[in-house]
C-alpha cells in the first residue's frame, strides 16, 4: 500500500492511479486519513482505490483507526496530501 500515485500527460490531465501494491487501474474513490501519532487532527493523507480495492484499503485505515472519509477521487478537498 502506498501513497496517491499520480500519472502525467503533457496533454491531458493527471491520471490518478490506485494506491493498492501492485494496482495500474484508475482511482475512482479517495481515502482521506491520518494517523493521530503523526499529524495533527486537521492534515489529511490520501489514497487513490479503484473500486476493486476501495473495500480492502478502507478496511484498512479503519482497523487502524485512520480512515477519515472517502470522496470520488475527482473531488479531493484542496490542501490534502
Amino acid at each position: 500500500m502506498g501513497g496517491a500515485k499520480v500519472h502525467e500527460d503533457a496533454v491531458s490531465a493527471p491520471e490518478l492511479i490506485c494506491s493498492a501494491k501492485g494496482c495500474r487501474a484508475s482511482a475512482t474513490s479517495a481515502l482521506l486519513w491520518n494517523n493521530p501519532r503523526l499529524h495533527t487532527p486537521a492534515r489529511r493523507k490520501v489514497w487513490l482505490a479503484c473500486p476493486a480495492h476501495t473495500e480492502s484499503l478502507a478496511e484498512f485505515l479503519s482497523l487502524r483507526g485512520f480512515l477519515r472519509d472517502t470522496v470520488p477521487a475527482d473531488t479531493i478537498p484542496e490542501g490534502v496530501g
